[in-house]
């Protein structure tokens, strides 16, 4: 009689410990005067690429660094946590956590930064344009409906790409 080899599911605790080893060595990164001169330049070019967007779609916008103004003079900027790096370190934690293949672990952590930082641009535009209009409207949406949009979507981001990562090895234990 042949033995089947024991899957070994991998172990949540494990899961937690590279997540949170992973999320507290970026975040400490991120603090870095190295790592804060890249973050400025990114959320720069972030919002050069929102102004073209606008520029593209017909509207009006001027930048100054991370700073996007409309011709009324209202402007909006870009700051540190703004750029959405902080729901990426989230989301990258989770995947170098997770039990894959480091190809997969590739794709999601390539896909998932485009997915989150597309996402983001989406919400410097709608930002920018809400505060055009109400102030109040601008406050909600910024400190609560994005944030929680933008977590969400994050953790969107990772369950598909989780769910993808898994189903190779699902299927290849299936036939032993």
């Amino acid at each position: 009689m042949k033995r089947r080899p024991a899957v070994v599911s991998p172990s949540p605790f494990r899961f937690v410990l590279i997540f949170v080893g992973c999320l507290l060595f970026a975040f400490g990164a991120l603090l870095t005067p190295a790592v804060q001169s890249l973050d400025v330049r990114f959320s720069s070019a972030l919002v050069q690429l929102s102004q073209g967007l606008i520029l593209g779609c017909g509207g009006h916008a001027t930048r100054d660094a991370a700073i996007l103004r409309a011709p009324g003079g209202f402007g909006v900027e870009m700051r540190d946590g703004c750029n959405a790096i902080n729901v990426t370190v989230l989301l990258w934690s989770a995947v170098l956590a997770f039990p894959a293949p480091w190809k997969m672990k590739a794709l999601g952590l390539a896909a998932g930064s485009v997915i989150i930082q597309a996402l983001n641009v989406v919400r410097f535009i709608s930002l920018f344009y809400v505060g055009q209009y109400s102030i109040p409207w601008f406050e909600f949406a910024h400190a609560y409906l994005w944030e929680s949009l933008l977590v969400l979507d994050t953790m969107v981001v990772f369950w598909v790409w989780a769910q993808r990562a898994a189903r190779p090895a699902a299927t290849a234990h299936a036939g032993v």
